[in-house]
């Protein structure tokens, strides 16, 4: 069927019955398809990142994990890198000829506590030097008994009394009042560590003694935290009231009960260290007790 044009003069014929114009491209709706392509590959790229990020994450995770089993055996890093750093924090407080000063006093007192532990067989980590916490020496294994425990912890305190004394001899050959303050800052920490109260040295010889020391100790560090307010003794009670409940409540137990089975010969000559050098070092501080004059 012809029709004609606009053009012609003569009007179009109408359309037939049922006639629709096809549509032409303005008419066409507008599509996205591209669309759901691109969040795929959006979604995809993304995936990729992560699991590339994974697996960088896995390979650091095995290189940690072999730098920590290398770490311990490193004993330059373990002791000599914590004592350089807990000299740095003292010396912010006391400067640098203190803070050296009080470090080595700290590791002439655990030597005292590796050489004993080497003695009764028990293998033991180098010293660990802890900013105004002091330093720890880590054992691989509990002593054989309580009165192999008790010269562990009094080991500390005796060499670490030497150590007192050597500076002491300091101050008297030059007149340097500094090794006088380091004398009475060795004094004082040695005797500290003589409380009955777990985890110091005091509470490991209470152990050799009467474990119920370990109540008493533990009050008394409770009173005076309280009356003299100290992270540091927060510290120690938290940390001592954990231990001293966990071996109260194991003390019937038939392997602590033989752990703690000491001869009477033993048990009196631990107290007679135990009290001759808490009271030694009680004169020690008084002897070097710096009196400010007016």
């Amino acid at each position: 069927m012809a029709f004609d044009s606009p053009d012609s003069g003569h009007p179009a014929a109408p359309p037939p019955l049922g006639y629709r114009p096809a549509p032409t491209p303005d008419y066409y709706p507008p599509t996205y398809a591209p669309e759901p392509t691109e969040r795929r590959s959006l979604w995809k790229r993304l995936g990729s990142a992560l699991a590339a990020l994974g697996v960088l994450i896995a390979k650091l995770g095995v290189k940690l994990k072999a730098l920590l089993l290398i770490l311990p055996k490193l004993k330059i890093l373990t002791t000599s890198g914590s004592m350089l750093v807990s000299m740095a924090a003292y010396s912010l407080i006391w400067g640098w000829q203190f803070a050296i000063g009080f470090v080595l006093l700290l590791l002439v007192h655990e030597m005292g506590h590796v050489v004993q532990l080497r003695r009764e067989g028990v293998r033991a980590s180098a010293p660990l030097f802890i900013p105004f916490m002091g330093a720890v020496v880590g054992m691989k294994q509990m002593p054989r008994n309580a009165a192999a425990e008790a010269r562990v912890g009094l080991a500390g305190p005796v060499l670490g009394s030497v150590g007192a004394l050597a500076t002491l001899g300091l101050y008297a050959a030059t007149g340097n009042n500094l090794f006088r303050a380091l004398a009475f800052m060795g004094f004082f920490l040695n005797l500290f560590n003589l409380l009955p109260v777990l985890p110091l040295d005091g509470g490991r010889a209470m152990a050799a003694l009467t474990p119920w020391m370990w109540l008493v100790g533990f009050g008394l560090l409770v009173a005076a935290t309280v009356a003299f307010p100290n992270p540091i003794l927060l510290i120690i009670v938290l940390f001592g009231g954990m231990e001293t409940l966990r071996r109260w409540r194991a003390r019937k137990s038939p392997e602590m009960a033989a752990y703690h089975r000491v001869r009477p010969a033993t048990r009196a000559g631990v107290a007679l260290v135990y009290i001759g050098l808490a009271i030694a070092l009680a004169v020690g501080m008084g002897a070097t007790h710096l009196h400010r004059t007016l």
